[in-house]
């Protein structure tokens, strides 16, 4: 195919018009929310798997005792697992630390009302893709990975929880 010159501007006005499409936009035009992977770990109460989960919404939560910012985000999941639970919220959280006695002194200052489990090995985040300390995933009911992101910050709990709030809702009837 031969592009002349004069509809060379016209192509890339399309191009860059698609570019800057809205995000609902583009994700009504396709499934662009990945499945998460599923994972089996360990609790202090016996093991948990993501799938068993499928139905609710799961804050997927990647920490380690040495994370200043988990420290912040700790007390935040807890009010978000209290305030939300009802509406079929669940908060996993996955400790990657591979000494467990640092992250059982981390869990005596917070006692979570969530599920607390151990991927010393680190597999579940690597299947996750971490790169950063915390990491969080919004799975769907439908076991989507409908948002995510990195560190924690008091100053974005109000938008992360937003997203909490649309997905409880967006996923009511799936």
């Amino acid at each position: 195919m031969t592009v002349k010159p004069r509809s060379l501007p016209f192509i890339l006005a399309v191009l860059l018009l698609m570019l800057h499409a809205p995000a609902g936009f583009a994700a009504s035009a396709r499934n662009d929310h990945p499945l998460a992977p599923d994972f089996t770990l360990p609790t202090s109460s016996g093991p948990v798997s993501l799938h068993d989960f499928r139905g609710k919404v799961v804050y997927v939560d990647f920490w380690a005792s040495w994370c200043g910012p988990c420290r912040q985000s700790f007390p935040w999941m807890s009010t978000m697992a209290n305030k939300y639970a009802a509406d079929g919220l669940v908060i996993i959280s996955i400790n990657l630390d591979k000494n467990r006695e640092a992250a059982g002194e981390f869990l005596e200052q917070f006692h979570p009302p969530f599920i607390v489990s151990f991927d010393p090995a680190g597999k579940t985040a690597v299947a996750f893709g971490v790169d950063a300390m915390p990491s969080s995933f919004i799975v769907s009911r439908t076991g989507r990975i409908v948002f995510s992101h990195e560190g924690f910050e008091l100053s974005r709990a109000a938008a992360i929880e937003d997203r909490i709030k649309e997905a409880l809702a967006s996923d009511q009837n799936q």
